[in-house]
């Protein structure tokens, strides 16, 4: 069983257009509206990671999917499910991380309920005025296919804490308190003219630029040595490593001269639908992937 599979399920079933990017755009209410989860043992280890940590990356990680629709962030609901042995100092400073994540996005309810493990569900709001919103189908032939940031950064962390072993500090805040791409977002939705694709790299850039591809029906080229990354992480874990909260998008050459801060990785062409990297063929990249459903 795989997400992308329930996913294409609940898609049939509901009969909607809205589910398939990042953030539902619903242009009658003039917004974009995501919902994320983190669980315990899932997504966190509450050995790694302390209360403040996590309610600043419960909040980033929801503004990071506004981010990649090219929405404006502007509210947050955080819904926690608490298991009893949580005290109030928990609560305290997890919402003190919440907070200093959120800046001036507004956190304006929730819900608190009883559980086993620690649950968090948070949905975010955005505002699509004077914004041109992505769409993860909306890449075409002769768009060049931009990053922000480095990658591979979160997952290289994540390994040294599972290992017990001593990285620099850059890794390990990369993966507990990530930041959302705010300016990259606002400089490409406030510029684009045309159609784009963009996806935030949170299960990976890979995964972010076959999902591009296949939506688009076109393929994604990308070269590996121009990805910006860190010496001490591999390709591998570059490529798939997952949650680095960058963004990636498939632009129209134009646009480029009104951005700043970016790497050009690669290129779309009007080929089979898929991602070659370094010159070779994926269709699918499943196996290379964190499953949530794994047996």
């Amino acid at each position: 069983m795989k997400e992308k599979d329930l996913i294409q399920i609940i898609k049939s079933v509901l009969n909607s257009e809205y589910i398939g990017d990042d953030c539902a755009n619903l242009p009658d209410l003039g917004i974009v509206v995501s919902q994320d989860s983190l669980v315990e043992d899932v997504h966190f280890k509450t050995d790694f990671i302390t209360p403040f940590q996590l309610g600043y990356k419960s909040v980033m990680v929801n503004i990071s999917d506004i981010c990649a629709s090219g929405a404006e962030p502007k509210y947050l609901t955080i819904s926690l499910s608490l298991p009893k042995y949580i005290d109030e100092i928990f609560v305290k400073n997890f919402y003190e991380g919440a907070k200093m994540a959120a800046g001036d996005v507004k956190i304006v309810g929730g819900d608190l309920t009883g559980s086993d493990k620690i649950y968090i569900s948070a949905a975010a709001i955005g505002s699509t005025k004077g914004r041109k919103i992505s769409s993860r189908s909306s890449a075409k032939a002769g768009y060049k296919i931009i990053v922000s940031g480095e990658h591979g950064n979160s997952a290289y962390g994540l390994n040294m804490l599972l290992n017990s072993k001593i990285a620099p500090e850059r890794f390990i805040k990369a993966h507990l308190m990530p930041e959302a791409q705010r300016e990259f977002s606002r400089q490409i939705a406030k510029n684009a003219t045309e159609e784009y694709a963009m996806m935030d790299t949170s299960d990976g850039l890979a995964d972010a630029l076959i999902q591009i591809a296949l939506a688009s029906c076109v393929t994604a080229t990308v070269d590996t040595s121009k990805i910006p990354h860190d010496p001490l992480v591999d390709i591998e874990t570059v490529l798939y490593g997952g949650e680095d909260y960058q963004l990636v998008a498939a632009v129209p050459e134009t646009l480029l001269k009104n951005l700043k801060d970016y790497t050009i990785i690669g290129e779309v062409k009007n080929d089979t639908p898929g991602l070659v990297i370094d010159g070779k063929f994926y269709k699918d990249i499943d196996k290379k992937l964190y499953n949530h459903f794994k047996e």
